[in-house]
C-alpha cells in the first residue's frame, strides 16, 4: 500500500489481485468441472476456507483506521466471494463469483480513487481524520458512498447482482451456513465502509480537537483530474445494475459446461 493511490486502485481492484481468483474459477470450471465437484463434494474444504477468509478479513478491516489499509482488507474479503462461488459448484455460484470479479472491480476502484482524491486535497490518510470533509468534498464522498453501497450489494448498484446469484447458489445446494456467511459479511461491509461516508457528511468538522463552524467550511475538492475518475466509476456502478444482461449472457454458457 506504499504505492500511489492510482496504482493501488489498479492493483487492488482490477489487475493483480484478480489473477488468483480468476485462475481458481478457471480451474474449477474447465479442469475439474462443476458437475464432478458437485457429485463428489471435493470442493467442500475450499468452500469453508473461502467463508473463513470472507469473515476474518472483514473483521480485520473493521480494526483499520488507515483508509487504504481498510480498503485493502476489504479486497481480501471480497475476493473470498469469488472462490466461494466457484466452490459451490453450481451454475448460479459460478455466475455469481464471476460477476463479483467485475462488480467488485468497478466498486473498489471507485473507493481507491476517492481515497486518492482525499489525500490530494487534504493530505489525510486516517478515517478518524475525515470528520466533516464530506461537506467540503461532496463529489468525492458521494462517489465513495455509491462505491461502498455497490460493494455492500444494495440495489440499484451492480454489486447487488453478484451477491444475488451467490445467494441463489447457496440456496441451490442447501448450503445455509454459506448463505449466513454472505449475509453476515454484507452487514460487516456496512460496518467498515459506510462509517467513512458518515464521518464525512454527518460528524462535525474538527481541527486540532476543536469543532469547526460548518458555515465556514468551503467546498475544496481535489483537482478535476482526481474528482472526475471516481465520479465516472461511480456512474459505472449504477450502469452495471441496469445493463448486467450482457455480462450474464457471456457467463451463462460457461456456467452450463
Amino acid at each position: 500500500m506504499v504505492a500511489p493511490t492510482p496504482v493501488s486502485a489498479l492493483l487492488h481492484a482490477v489487475a493483480v489481485v484478480k489473477a488468483g481468483v480468476f485462475s481458481v474459477m478457471k480451474v474449477i470450471v474447465y479442469v475439474f468441472g462443476i458437475d464432478f465437484l458437485d457429485a463428489t463434494g471435493s470442493a467442500q474444504w475450499l468452500l469453508w476456507v473461502a467463508a473463513l477468509t470472507v469473515l476474518l478479513a472483514s473483521f480485520v478491516a473493521l480494526t483499520q483506521d488507515n483508509l487504504k489499509a481498510r480498503l485493502a482488507y476489504s479486497t481480501i474479503s471480497q475476493l473470498g466471494y469469488v472462490v466461494l462461488g466457484a466452490a459451490l459448484a453450481t451454475s448460479m455460484g459460478v455466475i455469481g463469483g464471476s460477476m463479483q470479479i467485475v462488480m467488485h472491480a468497478v466498486g473498489k476502484i471507485t473507493l481507491f480513487f476517492c481515497a486518492g482524491a482525499i489525500y490530494t486535497a487534504t493530505h489525510k490518510t486516517e478515517i478518524s481524520q475525515l470528520n466533516g470533509l464530506g461537506r467540503a468534498m461532496p463529489f468525492t464522498f458521494g462517489a465513495f458512498l455509491i462505491g461502498a453501497l455497490s460493494i455492500v450489494g444494495l440495489p440499484p448498484l451492480g454489486g447487488s447482482w453478484s451477491k444475488w446469484y451467490l445467494l441463489a447458489g447457496t440456496a441451490d445446494t442447501g448450503q445455509w451456513a454459506m448463505m449466513a456467511v454472505l449475509l453476515i459479511s454484507s452487514l460487516l461491509n456496512v460496518a467498515y465502509l459506510l462509517p467513512v461516508a458518515a464521518r464525512g457528511f454527518f460528524v462535525p468538522a474538527s481541527a486540532d480537537g476543536q469543532a469547526v463552524d460548518d458555515a465556514s467550511t468551503a467546498i475544496r475538492e481535489a483537482p478535476l483530474a482526481c474528482v472526475v475518475p471516481p465520479c465516472l466509476t461511480a456512474l459505472g456502478c449504477l450502469l452495471l445494475f441496469f445493463f448486467a444482461d450482457g455480462l450474464y449472457a457471456l457467463l451463462a454458457p460457461i456456467a452450463a459446461r
